[in-house]
């Protein structure tokens, strides 16, 4: 088994990216065994490189989206950097781009441009709302377009609303980038075309706001912001423990409320109480809910009281924080980390969530410095070393 390729081995992606959603797209890629050259600006390259130097030294975003890659300098501003760039894509399979709106089609980079002179070629453009429309221009960084799908309508509290904790917006771009890629490696197995693939971030959110959307849309009123809690089913919520902690319990339906009720509250009585026998009365009564949920569960430490509800089929979990969930027994015990060489030494990673079992292990390649790979690449595309002096001399390259 150790033999057998990765699914992508021999697939080469070429990226011109920046910040989150495509770079996190073509991490994923290769992972599974694509060659990935990221191209980047001379003067600082990929500006997440300069987010924070919480890893080592290094940015913890970069860190993250951008193992396995290959780096090389170009100035894209230069007519020579675009062709260098050209040449890498002629002998590519996919090419990948999240410049700002307009900026691709001006360099001819753009998935249509691309895509007619090489059939063959999948390219695609992720963009922040899309190719048209009155907000097809307009900036979208993640947290923007968090507000505008409605995700920070939808999270926080009654009183204020909130964003999410992760970049939900670039990441949701990145995943339907990834699987827009491997649709498209699909459709060019079988038609021989590879095509254009888009992507929105607003597209790719707005579709994660399906329950909300519909709920709004169909039932009448949005789902209320309520915290940890579940917007329409109780007891669904976080409850303090003796020991500081805090464990979340999830009822699903009548029968576990009653399983609840009789085991964990010792309060049988309360299973067929109007006020809290059917789901849709628990949440009318939500305050009241919790407070039973909350007593009984107020005096027990986190462990104990876990191990209750478990012990009485109820599902739980405990709020866990970064620190812990980076000490997670579960992630320990499957054996989920890997060292990831870097410029600042190994760094610890997780590995992807796609396992093949009886397959290689996904390959967790180096993070680049910037320009690392700038030289070979030249090279691969029969420049001469005097060329490629002349080139960096300029500027064009780094």
């Amino acid at each position: 088994m150790g033999t057998q390729p990765l699914p992508l081995d021999g697939i080469t992606v070429v990226a011109v990216e920046q910040a989150v959603s495509a770079p996190f797209a073509t991490r994923q890629l290769a992972d599974l065994g694509a060659r990935v050259i990221k191209v980047e600006r001379p003067d600082g390259g990929d500006f997440a490189r300069g987010y924070d130097t919480a890893a080592h030294g290094l940015a913890s975003h970069f860190v993250w989206c951008n193992r396995g890659k290959e780096s090389i300098a170009v100035d894209l501003k230069d007519p020579r950097g675009v062709r260098i760039v050209r040449d890498l894509i002629a002998g590519a399979d996919v090419f990948v781009q999240n410049l700002a709106q307009g900026a691709a089609a001006r360099l001819g980079l753009d998935a249509a441009a691309l895509c007619a002179g090489d059939p063959r070629l999948i390219a695609v453009d992720v963009s922040g709302y899309g190719p048209g429309g009155p907000y097809a221009h307009k900036r979208a960084y993640d947290m923007l377009v968090q507000c505008e799908a409605g995700l920070v309508s939808v999270t926080g509290t009654d009183e204020r609303p909130v964003k999410a904790g992760v970049p939900a917006a670039d990441i949701a771009a990145a995943m339907y980038a990834f699987s827009g890629v491997l649709a498209a490696l699909l459709r060019r197995g079988t038609t021989g075309v590879g095509g254009p693939v888009e992507i929105s971030m607003l597209d790719s959110l707005a579709e994660w706001m399906g329950h909300p959307l519909h709920h709004g849309m169909h039932g009448g009123e949005p789902p209320a912001r309520t915290g940890v809690a579940h917007a329409v089913i109780a007891p669904y919520d976080a409850y303090g423990t003796a020991d500081g902690a805090q464990v979340l319990l999830s009822v699903q339906n009548d029968r576990e409320w009653r399983r609840l009720a009789e085991r964990i509250l010792k309060r049988p009585e309360l299973a067929d109480d109007p006020r809290f026998a059917t789901n849709t009365a628990r949440t009318a009564h939500r305050e009241l809910t919790d407070a039973e949920v909350a007593g009984a569960r107020g005096g027990l430490g986190a462990e104990e009281a876990i191990g209750e509800l478990e012990a009485a089929g109820i599902a739980c979990a405990r709020l866990n924080t970064v620190r812990e969930v980076a000490g997670h027994p579960q992630l320990a015990a499957r054996d989920r980390w890997r060292d990831v060489d870097s410029p600042a030494g190994p760094l610890r990673a997780l590995l992807p969530p796609i396992t093949l079992p009886g397959g290689p292990e996904a390959r967790m390649g180096a993070v680049p410095a910037l320009g690392e790979h700038t030289d070979a690449l030249l090279s691969s595309l029969g420049m001469t070393d005097e060329e490629s002096a002349a080139l960096r001399r300029a500027g064009v390259v780094a």
